[in-house]
């Protein structure tokens, strides 16, 4: 299937700072709960199923590529915000981030 230029366009996909990492004990998939900062767009809450791939301490001050414009997402008793990016392979997920830091809240090109 193809989009259009337009499509992706609504697509917002900005890079944010993790800033804090929780266990999600009640997540029916092992995942962390992150708060990720996104400079002048604000912190906002991730749910992310990457517990195979990283530890917890591993996270902290990591970028990572998000999708900031989903409506927010009721997971049990925890509501995400964005929505963490990662590629699935055999051992568990991959985020996506920059290889070099860029400022918070920068928009995908």
């Amino acid at each position: 299937m193809t989009i259009s230029w337009n499509d992706f366009e609504k697509v917002e996909l900005r890079v944010g700072t993790i800033v804090s990492v929780e266990d999600f004990p009640e997540a029916k998939v092992p995942a962390y709960k992150l708060k990720i900062d996104f400079g002048e767009f604000g912190i906002k809450k991730s749910s992310a199923q990457i517990t195979k791939l990283y530890k917890k301490e591993d996270l902290f001050g990591r970028q990572v590529i998000c999708v900031t414009n989903f409506a927010p997402k009721q997971i049990g008793p925890f509501i995400s915000e964005v929505l963490t990016t990662g590629f699935y392979t055999e051992d568990g997920v991959v985020l996506s981030g920059p290889d070099k830091t860029v400022p918070n809240g920068s928009k995908l090109a």
